[in-house]
């Protein structure tokens, strides 16, 4: 039965469901992991993630289609991603298999928190590992908790998605040869200063360049950078400190498969950025945002595109994919996983 709740009027925020999914580490084994209803944890004071920052997560989200089931998109490659953290930051393996069944098994268990079809809101599903034994040397804990929540969360964009404008931020959000690659819960901390300086400045996110020599193009704080060039090929920065974002990975798919576009995934100087069409950005939340102005230190930069709706290749390439998520277009083989 689904749950009284204004879908409509959801925002992007925690509300507690009936399940969450936990698995623990412990004597160099995981253990066979459960659906429990309480969602508190309780742990040492001396915890390796609260003495170190080890911990991990991924975003990604359930949605009812058009003809009424319940699916998820492509969590194999978020399962993939997190073993790429895991072993980047010392910590063990979730089982890629069980990760996504693990997935599967929350979503079920919050069945009715899954929003209908055409209300614009989707369940937003969150895994995350962190070190949760006693740790005061600087060294990975031993025992470790895999968990699984989902929340709902509203339309992205209330009233259709109007450009945003940015800037060109003064911090570096990784470091070369660093973390910047992986979804560990440190690079988010290492953004709050930037955004929150940001909004207090106007700007709806941070452009950042690459930490070596800040002049090519890297992502924001939470999601990759896409640009259309006047001749209508999608270009994609190339680096080794952006998060592989799987949405920026399906519009390359998109643009090429199912549009015909030309694609380049590259390193992008940001003296080119003046050149192009238009410019989005790509994440889980919003699949694109599309970006009007960036500002870089007095200088403007106004896309062709304008300020008051998306261009018409970043409309293209966000319509198709979200109709392949929600079931209205057919999609590549393995990308939707049925969930009921």
């Amino acid at each position: 039965m689904a749950k009284d709740i204004d879908w409509g009027s959801l925002g992007f925020g925690y509300v507690k469901t009936d399940k969450r999914f936990v698995a623990n580490y412990t004597n160099g084994a995981w253990d066979e992991g459960a659906l429990i209803d309480d969602d508190t944890i309780t742990m040492s004071e001396c915890a390796g993630v609260l003495q170190y920052a080890q911990t991990c997560f991924e975003g990604l989200k359930a949605y009812t289609t058009e003809d009424g089931r319940i699916v998820t998109f492509r969590p194999d490659l978020n399962a993939a991603r997190m073993a790429d953290t895991c072993k980047r930051l010392e910590m063990p393996v979730y089982p890629e298999d069980k990760w996504v069944d693990a997935i599967v098994q929350t979503v079920k268990g919050n069945i009715d928190y899954v929003p209908p079809y055409g209300s614009g809101a989707t369940l937003y599903i969150r895994p995350y590992m962190f070190g949760i034994n006693p740790v005061i040397g600087v060294k990975p804990a031993n025992d470790y908790q895999f968990r699984v929540f989902t929340t709902p969360v509203g339309p992205y964009f209330k009233g259709g998605a109007k450009p945003i404008v940015i800037r060109v931020s003064d911090y570096d959000r990784a470091a070369p040869h660093g973390t910047g690659h992986i979804k560990a819960g440190l690079n988010y901390a290492m953004s709050l200063h930037a955004i929150v300086e940001a909004h207090e400045q106007g700007y709806a996110e941070n452009m950042y360049l690459d930490p070596g020599t800040r002049t090519k193009v890297e992502e924001t704080g939470g999601a990759n950078f896409i640009f259309i060039t006047k001749d209508g090929t999608l270009v994609t920065p190339k680096s080794d400190s952006i998060l592989p974002s799987i949405t920026r990975r399906s519009l390359m798919v998109v643009a090429e498969k199912y549009l015909g576009m030309k694609v380049e995934h590259r390193e992008v100087l940001f003296s080119e950025v003046k050149d192009f069409a238009e410019c989005g950005l790509c994440g889980t939340a919003a699949v694109i945002s599309p970006v009007g102005k960036i500002f870089d230190h007095g200088n403007e930069i106004d896309f062709p595109s304008g300020m008051e709706e998306m261009g018409p290749y970043t409309k293209k390439l966000y319509d198709t994919l979200t109709g392949i998520q929600m079931g209205r277009i057919e999609a590549p083989e393995g990308w939707i996983k049925e969930i009921a």
